[in-house]
């Protein structure tokens, strides 16, 4: 506590007890008055009173200034926040229009490669779009990846610093929209397949994407793209992740990886699990029996 403060509370007090400046000072010279010899040299206490009266006038404009020079760096330091966050907001709208422009490009070149694509070894020509390695792909707005159970979609929002308040989603069983509000949407279309909209969820990502999960209805199906219209993947190219498959009961397991062999036959133009069982059947039968003529028999 400074010399000055420790007499704050009981200054305070006799204050209280005043009407206003002019009667505090009469009370405080009439004390100098009566108890003291303070006015028996006028010229000194006139001096006295001017050189208290000069230092606090001092130390009170120095206060002043010093507050109107912190209030103007506070404006210069908001005006400075201002222009960064609207050279923030150009910079990442800039930013997310050249990748989408990229994103677009390179489905473009992708799309006629598979249309100019000739036969591999098999006889077989691409049924759509290479998939990434989340098994998804990257369009021109949105990005997707997937497992069995679920799609997770990334939406570039084209601006910086996002809150929920700014953006306009909708997430329905057979549709989906992601946009800006007062803005023209980035992502507006009917579902590839229907999805539990009570379990799917959205959420911002570092303020400029958003990340949407969608739990998808039938979890034993990979989806060809998310938005029906867009160019669509090739299914026989889309390997799951053996953790992924890890993660599944025995029984579900099997299943999923019996769907996928036969969907890789399917593409190929071989008998599926259950055709190839069935010509394994008829050929022990014919190995058996040899005596019957089998010639006109239809193997599936």
């Amino acid at each position: 506590m400074s010399t000055d403060e420790r007499f704050d509370s009981m200054l305070l007090a006799i204050a209280q007890q005043h009407d206003g400046i002019d009667s505090i000072l009469n009370t405080f010279f009439s004390f100098l008055g009566r108890k003291t010899d303070f006015f028996t040299q006028p010229s000194l206490a006139r001096e006295a009173v001017q050189r208290a009266l000069d230092r606090h006038l001092s130390l009170a404009e120095e206060k002043i200034r010093q507050k109107q020079a912190e209030e103007e760096r506070n404006r210069q330091k908001a005006a400075a926040s201002r222009v960064e966050v609207l050279e923030d907001e150009t910079e990442v709208a800039a930013k997310a229009a050249a990748e989408a422009a990229k994103r677009k490009a390179e489905m473009e070149r992708k799309a006629n490669e598979v249309a100019n694509a000739k036969e591999d070894e098999d006889g077989m020509k691409p049924k759509g779009l290479p998939p990434t390695a989340g098994n998804g792909f990257e369009y021109e707005h949105y990005m997707f990846s997937q497992t069995l159970q679920e799609v997770e979609v990334r939406v570039p929002l084209h601006m910086a610093n996002a809150k929920g308040k700014n953006l306009d989603i909708v997430l329905q069983q057979r549709h989906v929209r992601v946009g800006i509000k007062g803005k023209a949407p980035i992502l507006d279309g009917d579902l590839y397949a229907a999805v539990k909209s009570e379990e799917s969820m959205w959420t911002i990502e570092d303020g400029s994407t958003v990340v949407i999960t969608l739990t998808k209805m039938n979890q034993m199906e990979w989806w060809k793209t998310v938005i029906v219209g867009d160019p669509e993947i090739d299914l026989q190219k889309v390997v799951p992740e053996n953790s992924k498959l890890d993660d599944l009961d025995s029984d579900t397991r099997q299943t999923v990886e019996k769907m996928m062999y036969d969907q890789r036959q399917k593409a190929m133009g071989l008998p599926t699990s259950e055709e190839q069982q069935k010509r394994d059947m008829l050929a022990k039968f014919m190995a058996a029996h040899p005596e019957m003529d089998f010639s006109q028999a239809k193997i599936c």
